[in-house]
């Protein structure tokens, strides 16, 4: 399965406490951290969310995609 690569690029200061519980569910303690998570529909409705605070990649899944 994919996987995605999620960045916390700004505060959620001054925003809903949903959101806020929303950043932290997905493993965000600080601005610019970057945490991995599987392409699930659970994930991509959480990012759907936040989708204004956080930058959203797709990571390569092997080694060798990596690399390329």
């Amino acid at each position: 399965m994919a996987k995605l690569r999620i960045t916390y690029v700004k505060s959620a200061i001054g925003y809903n406490m949903k959101q806020k519980a929303t950043i932290r569910a997905l493993g965000f303690r600080r601005l610019q951290q970057t945490v991995v998570h599987e392409d699930t529909p659970v994930i991509r409705g959480m990012v759907n969310k936040v989708s204004h605070l956080v930058r959203v990649e797709t990571a390569p899944e092997t080694v060798e995609e990596a690399a390329q």
